[in-house]
């Protein structure tokens, strides 16, 4: 079989990181987020582009979930991320996060949970197999999927 020299794994996951970005539109729109739907988004803090306070870069150096689901404000979107302001611990902290930093998003109202490959960078570590989540007021751990969420994840349609 010849090499994908079209790389269509990462067409795919760009495509999908376009569903990530229409739904935080529908959510920063006037209506904010419809009926019970609400967001888990996992992303990389030390990808490029990512701007976090440095206390949660202190406790997340790696990876770390937000929620957006009642208290959130100042939602920005834009072309390559997302900016939003949470409180953590009772204090509001800004964030700015790239698409290409997330690494899951999950919307457990209806069971929607998308998953994206990483090919790290030269400069870049590799993340490690147990990551900790935040769990402080607009953070939560994501819990597991046995509530009947459907994991899309790129391997299932590579050839092996």
């Amino acid at each position: 079989m010849a090499k994908d020299l079209m790389r269509y794994d990462v067409m795919a996951q760009e495509a999908l990181r376009g569903v990530v970005k229409q739904a935080l539109l529908k959510a920063a729109g006037p209506g904010g987020l419809p009926g019970q739907h609400h967001f888990y988004i996992t992303f990389r803090t030390q990808a490029p582009g990512v701007d976090i306070d440095p206390s949660l870069m202190d406790k997340y150096p790696e990876e770390m979930t937000i929620v957006l689901e009642h208290q959130f404000w100042d939602l920005d979107i834009g072309d390559a991320g997302f900016e939003v302001t949470l409180k953590f611990s009772g204090i509001p902290k800004y964030l700015k996060v790239p698409f290409t930093a997330v690494s899951r998003f999950h919307d457990p109202s209806v069971g929607f949970h998308l998953q994206f490959e990483h090919e790290p960078d030269v400069e870049e570590p590799p993340l490690a197999d147990n990551v900790e989540t935040p769990e402080p007021e607009a953070a939560q751990a994501t819990g597991s999927d046995s509530d009947g969420a459907q994991v899309v994840s790129l391997d299932s349609f590579r050839k092996k």
